[in-house]
């Protein structure tokens, strides 16, 4: 791998279902473990706006043009705001990857679609457009699927970016910020 990789790590910020906005950070992050930027934004909980605001977020940063993978902790972001990887790949132009630390329970995933949204075959089938895979960390593996990049490559990147457990770093960050932001302080359980 050449020095100096970059990759974006993104999550968002915990929230209650009377927020109507959820805060997402964007983590910059030169591999293995220097933080180079930080980014934020806001997306409509449970909305329809993930990709625009993460594509603005991401197109309009100085360090666009450095980073090799962008990387979501999951696949939806501020409640059920589903991010589809391909479109957000397609807008940036960047690579992507949606990080999770457990296999998605899809049956339950889509009794809550199916509850609460009326588009919910449009974004279960965003949900489930992309095919996941074992990433093996040393620790216990994480379940990726990518847009705009070889899956070998990815997972490369991927445990590049782990510095301890299992989470690739730049996410662990994103997710303290967000904490931070919301609730006044961070927590480590990221």
């Amino acid at each position: 791998m050449k020095p100096h990789v970059r990759v974006l790590g993104i999550d968002d910020s915990p929230f209650s279902f009377s927020d109507s906005k959820v805060a997402v950070v964007g983590v910059v992050m030169r591999l293995s473990n220097y933080v180079e930027g930080v980014m934020h934004s806001r997306l409509t909980r449970d909305g329809e706006d993930g990709n625009d605001v993460l594509a603005k977020m991401i197109n309009s940063s100085r360090y666009k043009d450095q980073v090799r993978l962008v990387m979501l902790d999951g696949v939806a972001m501020g409640g059920f705001n589903v991010i589809d990887i391909e479109e957000l790949r397609n807008e940036t132009g960047l690579p992507v990857a949606s990080v999770t630390r457990d296999p998605p329970d899809f049956k339950k995933i889509e009794g809550a679609l199916r509850r609460h949204f009326p588009d919910w075959e449009r974004r279960l089938r965003i949900i489930t457009r992309t095919q996941l895979f074992q990433v093996n960390t040393g620790h216990k593996p994480l379940h990726v699927a990518v847009a705009g990049i070889d899956e070998n490559e990815a997972a490369d990147l991927i445990r590049n970016s782990i510095v301890r457990g299992a989470l690739p770093e730049p996410i662990r960050i994103a997710h303290l910020i967000a904490r931070a932001i919301e609730k006044g302080e961070s927590k480590g359980d990221a």
